[in-house]
């Protein structure tokens, strides 16, 4: 059981890299983010609605704590799915993906300045070297770097900050309702913030588009089966096996860009890619390895019960 949980999770973590891959094919093709944002998070919410309505025990719909907490959420998950696509079109996928990648330290800073989790010297090292990595990958002391624009790699770093509103608003809603009720709120006021934000047209262009299939397959691989593979597989397997698993994300998403998408990395790029995957994985298996109060493990402690830690 336990070894099929952590097949789970992989599977999570595959779905969202060949997610981003996709979305790569999409955005070359001509499609605006904000648009594949709208569509993958509608179909995301079409199967957790489903869900909900499979298993409505327990969803606290009647808690306004609960609607309060899975909105914060839904703000953190619109922004991330678009700042993603906006720095996969201004940069590529593998800059994107690793810059989203990032988050664990945007949540470690957060909790810092909430006091929700106490800064170490191996906290602030791992930071600082995630940092570096950044310059690295992004080759910001390059002005001649063609593959990159400040605002992607802004919007890349807003992602990861994104996803991290989403992990605070997941935390807290987990106390008050149901995993598929939370995930159903959260990306209703997703899909309701971008059709407002990017014009209600969007959501009858994909019945004409060609590309529809792989519209479908962001939608259904990028949000609805990976987030309920990811809660299934996080119910028996342990924060420190669930963070090194979830490398796979970042991974198969550049490989994508680079393979399919002939993108290119220099070296000194592959090196900042390797310094922020390992660093933020060792990050998030110290902080889930430490006491209850600290932030990181009460995450963890809420994601297995209830919520996704992607």
């Amino acid at each position: 059981m336990r070894g099929a949980n952590i097949v789970f999770v992989a599977l999570a973590a595959l779905c969202w890299g060949l997610s981003g891959g996709i979305a790569g094919i999409l955005i070359s093709s001509g499609w605006d983010a904000l648009a594949l944002s709208f569509y993958r998070g509608t179909i995301g919410l079409l199967i957790f609605l489903g869900w909900l309505c499979l298993r409505p025990h327990g969803s606290g719909l009647n808690n306004r704590r609960m609607w309060f907490w899975s909105a914060i959420a839904g703000l953190g998950v619109a922004g991330n799915f678009s700042f993603y696509f906006v720095s996969v079109t201004h940069c590529n996928v593998a800059i994107a993906v690793t810059l989203m990648y990032s988050a664990p330290v945007f949540v470690c800073l957060v909790s810092f300045a909430l006091k929700l989790e106490r800064p170490t010297v191996l906290k602030w090292t791992a930071i600082a070297t995630v940092m570096l990595g950044i310059v690295l990958l992004t080759q910001v002391y390059d002005l001649d770097a063609s593959n990159v624009t400040l605002f992607g790699v802004s919007a890349g770093l807003l992602a990861g900050l994104s996803y991290t509103i989403f992990i605070f608003g997941f935390k807290y809603a987990t106390q008050y309702g149901s995993p598929q009720a939370i995930l159903s709120i959260a990306f209703a006021m997703l899909a309701t913030l971008l059709v407002w934000f990017d014009h209600v047209e969007i959501s009858f262009a994909i019945l004409s588009a060609p590309q529809w299939p792989l519209i479908a397959g962001l939608g259904i691989l990028g949000a609805g089966v990976s987030f309920t593979l990811y809660l299934l597989g996080l119910k028996h397997t342990g924060p420190t096996s669930a963070s090194i698993v979830a490398m796979i994300e970042p991974v198969t998403a550049a490989l994508f860009g680079v393979v399919v998408l002939h993108e290119s990395l220099a070296g000194s790029q592959m090196v900042g890619m390797g310094v922020i995957i390992i660093t933020v994985t060792v990050l998030s298996i110290y902080s889930k390895a430490e006491p209850a109060h600290d932030l990181g493990s009460i995450q963890s402690n809420s994601n297995q019960k209830k919520g996704p830690g992607r």
